[in-house]
């Protein structure tokens, strides 16, 4: 199938779609006319892709996740992937605590 019938498949944009195959996270195949052409396993990829990108993971590991996705999974791996769930935890704890400030300023002000 062409990239028009992916992205209305998957709902993932075209250039998203251009942007996943620079960042090597797919190989669409091509056909005699140069036309990317994917497989219905390729759609499988692009939505866990997808599910991977809303989960917070930058492309680099999510490069490094996709080969263990279903599978054995190595240490490295599982390492890189606590690793980012801290920060996003560290993350999160920071943006509590700015929240807690603007709702302070408020209460002092009044408003």
């Amino acid at each position: 199938m062409r990239i028009g019938e992916v992205t209305a498949r998957t709902g993932v944009p075209r250039r998203l779609l251009r942007y996943y195959e620079e960042q090597e996270l797919i190989v669409p195949g091509r056909d005699a006319n140069g036309y990317r052409v994917y497989c219905e396993e390729g759609l499988t990829r692009i939505r866990q892709i997808r599910e991977l990108v809303d989960a917070g993971l930058p492309t680099r590991l999510i490069r490094e996740a996709l080969p263990h996705v279903g599978g054995p999974v190595c240490p490295e791996l599982v390492a890189a992937l606590r690793r980012r769930a801290e920060t996003l935890g560290a993350r999160i704890g920071e943006l509590t605590e700015r929240r807690d400030a603007v709702l302070r300023y408020l209460d002092e002000i009044g408003a």
